[in-house]
């Protein structure tokens, strides 16, 4: 079971840290912080720069401590919270992700929430530190927590008007 958890947490933490590093610079086939920022803008949120900062410092956090197992409930909080921003982006396309759907981001949610009601195994800091096992509770919590902060984010940040069109991608109609 331990050697599954780490699968998962490495897969998990290291995809969800590395989308997050795509928003603030030109690693990983992302666009640099500019392109982070007008993706932002585009999806109709204020915040301009620090905007993108925030939620890609978030994501790369909380995925470098999920994929070393440490603090997981925090881990599973941080990402479920920039995960629950980018659900209410793209809500309105349905659930498929072929169709710009909110898929991938509640697949996101559902995982870290399930690592964090697992624990993260022997394999992991916070086994070495003496952290586990935490109590499932912390699950809901970070549950609660993750989802009250992202769509706090959201009514906070996002622009009550239309949102600035998107450019297309070169190539692309």
């Amino acid at each position: 079971m331990d050697t599954g958890i780490l699968i998962l947490r490495l897969l998990v933490g290291l995809l969800v840290a590395g989308h997050g590093v795509q928003k603030v610079s030109s690693h990983l086939g992302g666009k640099g912080l500019a392109g982070g920022t007008e993706e932002f803008r585009a999806d109709g949120f204020r915040g301009g720069a620090l905007t993108a900062l925030a939620a890609g410092g978030g994501q790369i956090g909380s995925g470098l401590l999920l994929a070393a197992g440490l603090l997981t409930p925090l881990a599973a909080t941080g990402a479920t919270g920039v995960m629950t921003v980018a659900l209410t982006v793209k809500w309105r396309h349905g659930l498929w992700v072929q169709n710009d759907g909110y898929e991938y981001p509640l697949v996101l949610i559902g995982t870290v929430i399930a690592l964090a009601a697992t624990g993260p195994g022997a394999w992991s800091l916070d086994a070495v530190l003496g952290l586990t096992p935490y109590p499932v509770w912390w699950a809901a919590l970070a549950l609660a927590a993750g989802l009250g902060s992202g769509l706090l984010t959201r009514l906070v940040l996002h622009r009550s008007g239309p949102a600035a069109p998107r450019a297309a991608a070169p190539g692309s109609r």
